[in-house]
């Protein structure tokens, strides 16, 4: 009778086998997805400010379930969804139910008697701005990009589990 030696180090790998496949493996192949898109979302992006604000991150919700966003964070994130999709008309004004108990000065500093200034001119208290035009960058990008997305996924699993799922969390 052969005598097998290791059986329990075999065991106790295959039984580690769900949880490397779920908190590194897995994950790893989201963000590898992800990068796919926010790349293009950055390419497409009208405004350098909004494409340096464009991130991504990942978290695992469940057992089996991780999630990977492609967002917009930290400087220039406030004009990412004016980008997106665009802005309807709308006054813009310094009438002091406006202004915060602020003077018209701290609100322009170029302002006299109570005008705001734009490109040079004196326009009044209240202007009206027509809107801005969308320009999306962030849905067109997942639209363009989903599949090569799906294959990153796909090439970074492939690549783990041929290293036996020893690799670390390069890309």
């Amino acid at each position: 009778m052969p005598t097998v030696r290791g059986k329990e180090d075999v065991r106790a790998f295959i039984a580690q086998v769900p949880v490397i496949l779920e908190t590194k493996v897995l994950r790893g192949a989201a963000r590898a997805a992800a990068k796919i898109v926010a790349e293009e979302a950055k390419a497409r992006s009208i405004s350098d400010l909004v494409a340096q604000s464009v991130k991504i991150s990942t978290r695992q919700i469940e057992q089996g379930r991780v999630i990977a966003k492609v967002q917009t964070k930290g400087p220039g994130a406030y004009m990412a969804p004016w980008l997106e999709y665009g802005t309807d008309p709308h006054f813009i004004t310094v009438a002091d139910s406006e202004r915060r108990g602020m003077s018209i000065g701290k609100v322009n500093r170029s302002v006299k008697n109570g005008s705001l200034v734009i490109g040079g001119n004196f326009v009044g208290e209240t202007v009206f701005h027509p809107g801005a035009q969308p320009h999306p960058f962030m849905r067109p990008a997942l639209d363009t990009k989903a599949d090569e997305a799906v294959r990153a996924a796909q090439d970074y699993i492939n690549i783990r589990v041929a290293r036996g799922l020893a690799g670390g969390d390069d890309e």
